[in-house]
């Protein structure tokens, strides 16, 4: 299967455009509930493709408003690749979406093509494997306490630099799931400003001119990201669907389909095992 068969064409992607804002962005992730968007620039030889802004960029930089300082570079694909390719980039880079490019400077922007199109593959058999959820799972789970402030489980997630977290109750069992998603449908940009001290001119200042002395405090414009602070247990999903170890890869990318999900917990006997996240199942491609 090439990427051309795999991808959302680019008639079909949702784009901003530089010069442009982080509310431009952030409007298209929560709405649409992307992981990212694609960055483009209007020139005279046309649409340009620049780079990718995602919901990280966005929640780690929260006082950076332009596209241009937001966006990062990430590597392409082009519409003939195989979809293993993609899985072998995605493995090695960790990036969950990349642009399909096309054209002589490969500045054409055609397409993209997801990790989860690459799990919709192999759930449809057009991808084979025959490994299994406890060959591909990791025994490495990020978990948060589901009383936890959600500003304290935001911070978890971006030290152990995952998308998720399993939520555990006072009896250390699974309570739900958080993700990144999940934090990003409820952060808000909070515009407001920030004082900067008096500015006074001395006498002996020599940029003092003429009579000028006190001019009063400055302040600058500030904006940040603010997360609600109430507990996990509000904002995570309570109903979590599980893998088992012997359960096959395909059956897994069918129930990530089926449900719209990118990670199960792995359980063994009724006890957190793992975790499988769509990304580990690119591992049996």
């Amino acid at each position: 299967m090439i990427v051309a068969d795999a991808m959302t064409p680019g008639a079909d992607l949702v784009t901003v455009s530089l010069p442009g804002g982080r509310k431009d962005a952030l409007e298209y992730l929560q709405e649409d509930r992307f992981s990212s968007v694609p960055v483009v620039k209007q020139t005279d030889d046309g649409e340009q493709y620049r780079g990718l802004v995602s919901r990280e960029d966005l929640i780690a930089n929260p006082t950076e408003d332009q596209l241009a300082l937001l966006m990062r570079e990430v590597p392409t694909v082009h519409p003939d690749d195989d979809v293993r390719e993609v899985a072998r980039v995605v493995r090695e880079t960790g990036a969950r979406r990349l642009p399909v490019v096309d054209g002589d400077d490969e500045t054409e922007l055609v397409g993209i093509v997801t990790v989860t199109d690459v799990i919709s593959a192999i759930a449809h058999g057009e991808v084979e494997t025959d490994a299994t959820c406890g060959e591909v799972a990791a025994s490495a789970v990020t978990t948060v306490y589901a009383g936890a402030p959600l500003t304290v489980a935001e911070r978890q997630l971006a030290f152990a630099e995952v998308p998720y977290a399993v939520c555990l109750d006072d009896d250390c069992e699974v309570a739900g799931m958080l993700t990144e998603v999940d934090v990003l449908d409820v952060a808000r940009i909070v515009e407001g400003e920030e004082a900067t001290g008096d500015s006074i001119a001395d006498q002996d200042d020599d940029w003092k001119w003429e009579s000028v002395k006190a001019i009063g405090s400055r302040y600058l414009p500030t904006r940040n990201v603010e997360i609600p602070s109430e507990p996990v247990s509000r904002f995570m999903t309570a109903d979590v669907l599980s893998v088992y170890g012997a359960q096959t890869v395909r059956e897994a990318a069918q129930e990530m389909v089926r449900n719209d999900v990118e990670q199960f917990p792995l359980m063994d006997g009724g006890d957190l095992g793992g975790v499988v996240r769509d990304v580990h199942l690119l591992e049996a491609v």
